[in-house]
């Protein structure tokens, strides 16, 4: 075995994935906007936030030794050799993104009915009024071809902006549309002089949280409701980290907010994001940490509250898409 000193590793632990590819390999970048790319040779590989995410694969980091490790295929050895040999090379004098022309959203294909869609959500504890409401304003529709949910964002001009899907065949696939502005995230927003938003990692919790809303005889269309499509990646130094796009909107649509409640999961990830948004967050606004109180995230303590086993019905999938 080729011994690598401490020093070394941690000399190339240090390279975040996002400085490695624009200073050694700038040409397998494309930029996405909003500070967020992907790779060239992988559209499902996301850089945002310090942070990169292979949402096909269910995986991801933020150094670019484990790119190099987990994507590339190198040994140890050879991924530290290959970092600490480039940054012995002096870099480009000024890196410049490569351009890319904005991408237009193409939304799939709708199917003739949404039974597959509805019979997976009410498979998740989501309730029939709130899955309904959401089929008859557009917000989720069932695709043509591949049968996956899929949640719609809209512009205030009431374009749609952005889709996410989920697989409703036991896979655990999911992700965004090519061309989709997370900016506009899959939202429940009913209510414009409320001053409070509830957050939430994904469109699942979401829709999970208005059920548990109904299920105490609340009406959900009282309540302001914002997905982030994704787990909030904060930087390595909380205190540089940015807000999520989607919750940067949302502020500037509805500038009377003053309360935020966080329901990111119970994991290390939901925990760290929960974390970080307070204190990037300006000090008007109030923000509560309110995660669930068993189960690892939202739609896990919906299902425990009902006595729904859902564990083997969402498997990872290992295979690009």
């Amino acid at each position: 075995m080729v011994y690598i000193s401490p020093k070394t590793l941690n000399r190339a632990k240090d390279m975040d994935l996002l400085t490695y590819l624009q200073t050694y390999e700038p040409d397998e970048l494309v930029s996405l906007g909003q500070d967020t790319y992907c790779t060239r040779s992988h559209d499902s590989l996301k850089l945002s936030n310090g942070m990169w995410m292979w949402w096909s694969r269910g995986f991801g980091g933020r150094s670019a030794l484990d790119y190099l490790i987990k994507v590339k295929g190198l040994t140890l050895y050879d991924a530290v050799e290959r970092i600490i040999g480039q940054a012995d090379i002096p870099p480009p004098d000024k890196y410049v993104a490569p351009k890319t022309e904005k991408k237009e959203l193409h939304l799939p294909i709708k199917s003739t009915n949404n039974d597959t869609v509805k019979q997976y959500l009410l498979s998740r504890g989501i309730d029939e009024e709130i899955i309904d409401y959401c089929f008859d304003n557009n917000l989720i529709y069932e695709d043509l071809n591949h049968h996956n949910c899929v949640f719609v964002g809209y512009d205030e001009n009431g374009k749609a902006r952005h889709a996410a899907y989920r697989a409703t065949n036991g896979h655990r696939l999911l992700g965004d549309y090519g061309g989709s502005d997370k900016q506009y995230s899959f939202r429940l927003v009913n209510n414009s002089n409320s001053n409070a938003v509830h957050i939430f990692e994904s469109a699942i919790d979401l829709l999970s949280y208005a059920t548990l809303i109904k299920d105490y005889e609340k009406d959900f269309k009282n309540y302001n409701l914002l997905s982030l499509s994704g787990v909030y990646q904060p930087n390595k130094k909380i205190e540089k980290s940015k807000i999520p796009v989607a919750l940067t909107k949302y502020l500037e649509t509805y500038p009377d907010t003053k309360i935020i409640t966080l329901h990111f999961d119970n994991d290390k990830a939901g925990r760290l994001a929960a974390k970080a948004l307070p204190i990037v967050l300006p000090n008007r606004y109030k923000v509560i940490d309110k995660p669930p109180l068993t189960g690892k995230d939202v739609n896990d303590f919906l299902c425990i509250k009902k006595g729904i086993f859902k564990e083997p019905r969402e498997q990872q999938l290992n295979d690009e898409r």
